[in-house]
């Protein structure tokens, strides 16, 4: 297939391109210039892709979420970085003749806002507002615009993806190996997470399922809280994790960003179970062994 990845230098985008170059043409979406390969192009401009030749499209660039403090302008960087782009495929896809079959387009569990220890799957609508579900919402209203008889839309509401490298993992494993780590606050909070290697076999699974389109929640079908979480990535370092994080040094140390870390969701991959999807790492213990930290 031929195939335009936005975003395709991170951390999913990356390994997607490492998945899928020997099966298939793909065209990268990125603002450094860069060789071709005989299997992947990269462009600058949207603007100097034909989207009639592109069978399906993945949309995953956007500003780290968690990288800074949330100031004004931090918080403007964030938003732009994911509608303004979404806007313009939106925009071009809809005026082509032979639109793509398929708009597989990034979101987060943050959708959902912080929530209590309630499972919950792609129908729950008790949204808690505030700033990451008004990324999600609009992002995720704008990649619907492509929807059409034509064009499949399927939106990746993302959990923390686990990593060797890159990624929050990458953050935290410091103070972890270290012996340094612990909670973070009351630990109750839940953290729905993913494997790396899931992550990139559930966006091809979408990509050959006609079946799936709307909200699919891309996570591992067992969230933990993050004292379970902590506990088990000291394990896996052979550590002790006996210092807590208090939720008043986590507020002062980044400010409205630290709701991300104290507040969390228990979310479930339900669409993608019932479509038959088989996850390779579905508990946190079996995902963190599989990862040369």
């Amino acid at each position: 297939m031929r195939i335009l990845i936005t975003g395709g230098t991170g951390l999913i985008g990356s390994a997607l391109v490492k998945h899928w170059q020997a099966q298939h043409q793909l065209t990268i979406l990125s603002r450094t210039a860069r060789t071709d390969t005989e299997q992947v192009r990269y462009r600058q401009q949207l603007s100097d892709i034909d989207l009639n030749q592109i069978d399906a499209i993945v949309n995953l660039a956007g500003e780290p979420i968690a990288d800074k403090r949330w100031s004004a302008a931090q918080k403007s960087r964030i938003c732009d970085s994911r509608w303004q782009l979404t806007e313009q495929l939106v925009q071009a896809l809809n005026s082509v003749s032979h639109a793509p079959k398929l708009l597989i387009s990034g979101s987060a569990v943050g959708f959902y806002g912080r929530q209590g220890e309630q499972e919950i799957d792609e129908d729950y609508q008790a949204f808690f507002p505030e700033f990451s579900h008004d990324i999600c919402a609009r992002w995720e209203n704008l990649a619907m615009q492509a929807s059409s008889p034509q064009t499949r839309v399927c939106l990746l509401r993302t959990g923390v993806v686990l990593a060797a490298k890159g990624g929050a993992l990458q953050k935290m494993l410091p103070p972890f190996k270290l012996g340094l780590g612990g909670k973070i606050g009351p630990g109750e909070q839940y953290m729905s997470w993913i494997h790396l290697d899931d992550m990139v076999a559930l966006i091809d699974f979408i990509l050959h399922n006609d079946n799936l389109s709307g909200p699919v929640n891309a996570v591992a079908p067992k969230p933990v809280t993050n004292a379970v979480f902590s506990a088990e990535l000291a394990k896996r370092l052979h550590r002790p994790a006996l210092l807590p994080m208090p939720a008043a040094v986590l507020k002062l140390l980044f400010g409205e960003m630290s709701d991300i870390l104290l507040y969390g969701q228990r979310v479930v991959p339900k669409r993608l179970l019932e479509a038959g999807f088989q996850f390779r790492y579905p508990q946190l213990s079996q995902a963190l062994n599989a990862l040369a930290l």
